[in-house]
């Protein structure tokens, strides 16, 4: 677990997940948030963020170079 909180990607990923849930549950639950862009954009964020932190790159098998 520890080793994907030091990749970037997967952070940045999490937190657009977590951006999105907050747009999406916020339109449904408030009337205040109920509009069309709040869910493009909860929606957008949300498969960016699944991008980000599932289908990324993972760099377990690069050796660090020895200086």
């Amino acid at each position: 677990m520890y080793k994907k909180l030091n990749n970037l990607g997967f952070v940045i990923g999490v937190f657009f997940i977590i951006i999105s849930l907050i747009l999406i549950i916020g339109g449904f639950v408030s009337k205040v948030l109920a509009h069309k862009l709040n869910f493009y954009t909860g929606f957008t964020f949300l498969v960016f963020g699944i991008l980000m932190a599932f289908l990324n790159k993972n760099n377990e098998d690069v050796k660090p170079v020895d200086s």
